[in-house]
């Protein structure tokens, strides 16, 4: 750094910072030497071919107006970038930057200001007060598994009688909007198990007690939130004639039902004991999660830390982009979303749904960063390639995902998951 440059720091917020550089003499004229060069490179003069003229003779042909342009801009851009790195500021986007005052070849005072990564003071991270929830699997949870895998094995009898809940039955139906029939609404020869929900409220139970060969209209309204929005709160009728009803008979529970349902068991009891352990160690991953993100809210409560408006911005709008992809999928506009919601607008749901969601994901993001600082939590050169290769067994069969697992910005991102999943866990050691 010259030995005329002199830099003054002021701290506007705790997320903002502006910087006062004065640059002398010596800084100023280096800046015109690099100047020089560069539009040296453009100068036509008799004798020197283009793009070789020495910045000497190419000096006293250049428009002086240009070149103290030209010195400025790269006087300002070298400085700017020496004086963040010497008082060790991180900014967090382009500085803004004004000049106040320039004297070519003698002084050039300017500010640049910028967003920077805040201080955070950490709370007592290791007296955060939050428990493991207590996992318990009952009998009721293993008879519920029992009872779906018996449902998946059971037998279908044709039988001759009124339809009832349970049954499965067989179907045509034509749905109308309108008295015009919709996309989807039609099918022939459907199989339905009746009180499986899987029809919208009203039409399962509207077949219950009907008899073969019946054709009957169902009058139904179709729920609100349905993912078709031209559908969505809509009276329709279904035009249904019921074709045939099976009776579903499930298989005895015992211990031919376990062998039947896994070949490496003997016993109902192996069987059960099976389901209970799968389920408990479901309801562990459950709680754990669980755990670590109420660690991470109760970190983020204890301790101070300044948001810059440039991480909540991205963040904000990344949610976003996200959320339009996402119900994009189920078929639902960002609009229909917001509606249903019961938000005013989209700006209502901007300030009272996604900023608070981008808030929390910054903050986590800057507390857990800080505490791996504090810490020392680091991830080893083998873990990261370790991860590298779990993400490329997983999309084996996409080469070009598995590609993109080699670039560098790839791996950057697994090395932050990796960090911040390994301080998360340090987290929970620490309040065990």
């Amino acid at each position: 750094v010259g030995l005329c440059m002199k830099t003054l720091v002021k701290h506007v917020s705790p997320t903002k910072v502006k910087l006062t550089i004065t640059l002398g003499k010596e800084e100023l004229d280096a800046a015109e030497q690099v100047a020089l060069t560069k539009l040296a490179h453009d100068v036509k003069v008799p004798g020197f071919r283009k793009g070789k003229v020495p910045a000497s003779v190419a000096a006293k042909h250049i428009d002086p107006n240009l070149l103290a342009q030209q010195t400025a801009d790269d006087a300002l851009s070298k400085a700017v970038a020496e004086a963040f790195l010497a008082e060790d500021i991180q900014a967090l986007e382009r500085p803004q930057v004004e000049l106040k005052k320039f004297v070519p070849g003698q002084e050039m005072e300017f500010t640049a200001e910028s967003e920077v990564l805040p201080q955070i003071k950490l709370g007592n991270y290791k007296k955060l007060g939050v428990k493991p929830e207590a996992v318990k699997v009952t009998e009721a949870d293993v008879n519920d598994i029992l009872n779906r895998m018996r449902e998946g094995m059971s037998e279908k009898k044709e039988v001759t009688r009124k339809a009832k809940d349970g049954d499965e039955v067989t179907i045509d139906f034509v749905g109308k909007k309108d008295d015009i029939a919709f996309d989807g609404g039609t099918a022939k020869d459907y199989d339905l198990k009746l009180g499986s929900n899987s029809f919208i409220p009203g039409f399962e139970e509207g077949i219950v007690g009907k008899d073969i060969g019946d054709t009957f209209d169902l009058k139904l309204k179709f729920p609100e939130t349905y993912h078709v929005a031209d559908l969505a709160g809509a009276d329709v009728v279904f035009t249904t004639t019921l074709k045939k009803v099976h009776e579903l008979q499930l298989p005895e529970l015992d211990d031919k039902f376990a062998k039947k349902a896994d070949n490496r068991l003997k016993t109902l009891k192996e069987l059960k004991d099976d389901i209970k352990n799968e389920l408990k160690a479901q309801k562990e991953r459950e709680a754990n999660d669980k755990l670590k993100d109420e660690l991470v809210g109760k970190l983020i409560e204890v301790s101070d830390i300044p948001v810059p408006q440039v991480l909540l911005d991205d963040q904000a709008r990344s949610i976003e982009q996200d959320m339009t992809q996402n119900l994009m999928y189920q078929g639902l506009t960002i609009e229909q979303y917001i509606a249903n919601k019961g938000f005013k607008d989209r700006q209502d749901w901007h300030d009272k749904e996604v900023v608070p969601a981008a808030e929390k994901r910054v903050k986590a993001g800057l507390v857990l960063a800080e505490l791996s600082k504090v810490e020392k939590v680091e991830a080893t050169a083998d873990e990261l390639a370790e991860h590298i290769n779990l993400y490329k067994q997983q999309y084996a069969n996409n080469p070009e995902m598995v590609k993109r697992f080699d670039e560098p910005e790839a791996q950057r991102d697994i090395a932050n998951r990796l960090l911040t999943e390994k301080t998360v866990d340090r987290l929970v050691e620490l309040n065990a």
